[in-house]
């Protein structure tokens, strides 16, 4: 059992993401066992069928989810993503379907989420491991108001590898949260190169790691 599974216990997990939440002005779902629920296809979209048709996919990367990040959970069914909007580092709008032809490991994050501080620094490690033409580590900050307390807060914990992307108006975020996805903060995803989801989970996680590493391989093959 590790450190982190000692001080912070998957339930202590989930009630800080879910204060998490509030602040962000959202309102928790409620989440048992530790699952955030099962969504349906919302829009009949042709990505969805697309996405509903990797259900194997799904299941095989979320089997691959074990030790450090156990708690992404398999997307039932997978669904596509490619209209989540935020702005790219240069500020402009974009949307995940930018991404296509890139595996992602969509992270949404605050600077007032404590476990967001924890992992950041873990996410930057994993990005310069693993980022190239084909992965990114795609962290979004949802902080309102201007990108000066955002910049001072990736400073501060080091990161150097990540791209700085940005959703004031946490649009993402209730947009996953309607989607039964988004809890609190931090949540991740991980996305294929077709936009579709195949695994989600709601908390912090150690991403550098060997067992992340083998999720990202996972997620990648075809």
């Amino acid at each position: 059992m590790t450190e982190r599974t000692k001080l912070f216990p998957a339930k202590r997990w989930i009630a800080i993401a879910a204060l998490a939440g509030a602040i962000a002005g959202a309102v928790a779902v409620y989440v048992s066992g530790g699952e955030t629920g099962k969504f349906a296809t919302a829009s009949g979209s042709s990505d969805d069928r697309v996405c509903a048709a990797k259900a194997d996919k799904a299941k095989r990367v979320g089997d691959a989810a074990k030790g450090e990040v156990a708690a992404m959970l398999p997307a039932d069914p997978p669904q596509s993503l490619a209209s989540l909007a935020f702005n790219d580092p240069a500020g402009k709008p974009m949307t995940l379907a930018d991404l296509k032809n890139k595996t992602v490991l969509l992270n949404l994050w605050a600077t007032w989420c404590a476990p967001c501080r924890q992992e950041m620094p873990a996410l930057d490690a994993l990005q310069k491991e693993v980022g190239d033409d084909g992965f990114e580590v795609v962290a979004v900050n949802i902080d309102t108001g201007d990108d000066t307390k955002p910049k001072a807060f990736l400073a501060d914990t080091g990161v150097t590898a990540l791209a700085h992307y940005r959703d004031a108006s946490l649009g993402i975020f209730n947009e996953l949260k309607s989607r039964a996805l988004a809890l609190g903060l931090p949540v991740t995803l991980l996305i294929d190169k077709d936009g579709c989801l195949l695994t989600h989970m709601n908390g912090p996680a150690e991403w550098n790691s060997a067992d992340a590493r083998a999720l990202i391989a996972e997620a990648r093959k075809d």
